[in-house]
């Protein structure tokens, strides 16, 4: 969990970068493969520093989340990528994940998209697709 930390540092958005445009898919607009790979990285540094939702990652090899949640929020965001992963309502059952944690886990996303200067239209539109899946992750 310390190299995620460590890169951290490293994933604030390159100001050089051009600006995205409006037209833009909302994954390009989050800075296509290596912008959403950055933030990504960045968010569950968070998350591993957060003392309620790390025990929920503790025994998850953190390349295989990143890769996966790459993965989903490549699909989720209109991207090139196509989620992989188990059906989020059996992957999370039974883990005690309660809507306190959702609320927390989304909480860590938009301080994290504004961190790599999203736009807060863009932060608006992530936490709607996000929190659609609430009941999947909490059961509730």
């Amino acid at each position: 969990h310390k190299e995620y930390r460590r890169q951290r540092q490293m994933c604030i958005r390159d100001s050089s970068q051009p600006a995205p445009r409006p037209e833009d898919s909302l994954y390009e607009r989050l800075g296509g493969e290596t912008g959403v790979r950055r933030m990504l990285l960045a968010f569950y540094s968070r998350i591993l520093a957060d003392g309620e939702l790390e025990p929920f990652f503790r025994k998850t090899p953190m390349d295989k989340l990143v890769h996966m949640q790459h993965e989903y929020f490549g699909a989720a965001l209109d991207g090139p990528h196509e989620y992989g992963g188990g059906d989020l309502a059996r992957v999370h059952a039974g883990r005690g994940i309660g809507i306190r944690h959702f609320t927390l886990f989304t909480q860590h996303l938009v301080t994290t998209l504004r961190e790599v200067h999203v736009g807060e239209d863009d932060i608006r539109e992530v936490v709607r697709r996000i929190s659609a899946l609430r009941r999947d992750v909490t059961g509730k």
